[in-house]
């Protein structure tokens, strides 16, 4: 059973959330809360898979929420919801350690799917819509040059792989690309958050972009990749 903590301060989000959630059978929203400092509490107490956190909330707000959570001995991931993919929000949202965003427009099914893919620690956020949200920064060229300087460690097989994660690939996905078996992807991707100070791979997707490494944005979702593995 994936347990979920919904935040938004809309209790009609929340009670929609709850309704569409919990008819699928493996998924139970064990506390909804209506600003940041509920959700943190509620975290606490309830110790959730998953936490859904609205951006924009009046006292302590998603981001703020966030930050707080990633603080926590073992945080559970915090999937930002938004009403658009191009919140300024978000973007900070994922710099404080969010593994994610969802559109409050997202389809019942899809939400379900995606929620059970958060919640098995991946990112759920279009890579073309980090690719936006990336050039919309006000950061320029020191961000590029502070992110390229993070990578100075890496080797050339752990860039590569750090390309795929800014690509929005999954280990599966990395380990076909680059011939690799998906065990070493996984241990790739977990030497380099260590050595690149990240705490998961949304952040270093992040930093791939910052630092140049991805140059034609991927524009196929999360969702979109899994539906073509469905296909014959």
């Amino acid at each position: 059973m994936i347990r979920v903590v919904v935040v938004d301060d809309e209790p009609m989000v929340c009670a929609h959330l709850r309704v569409i959630l919990g008819g699928a059978g493996d998924i139970e929203v064990v506390a909804e809360a209506h600003d940041g400092a509920e959700g943190v509490e509620a975290v606490v107490r309830h110790r959730p898979d998953l936490v859904l956190m609205d951006l924009r909330m009046p006292g302590v707000d998603g981001l703020a929420a966030t930050e707080r959570i990633a603080t926590l001995p073992v945080p559970p991931p915090v999937v930002a919801l938004t009403t658009f993919d191009a919140d300024s929000h978000v973007l900070a949202a994922l710099r404080a350690g969010a593994a994610g965003f969802l559109l409050k427009t997202t389809p019942p099914q899809d939400l379900i799917e995606l929620v059970r893919v958060a919640a098995a620690g991946h990112t759920v956020l279009s890579p073309a819509a980090m690719a936006r949200l990336v050039a919309t920064s006000s950061a320029g060229q020191r961000r590029r040059d502070d992110a390229r300087a993070r990578l100075r460690e890496l080797t050339d097989r752990e860039l590569e792989v750090l390309a795929c994660l800014g690509r929005g690939l999954s280990n599966a996905d990395t380990a076909r690309t680059l011939s690799l078996s998906e065990a070493t992807v996984k241990s790739y991707v977990s030497r380099m958050l260590v050595k690149i100070d990240c705490r998961n791979r949304t952040q270093a997707g992040l930093l791939a972009h910052d630092a140049g490494l991805v140059t034609e944005p991927d524009r196929t979702t999360v969702h979109e990749t899994r539906d073509r593995k469905r296909q014959p």
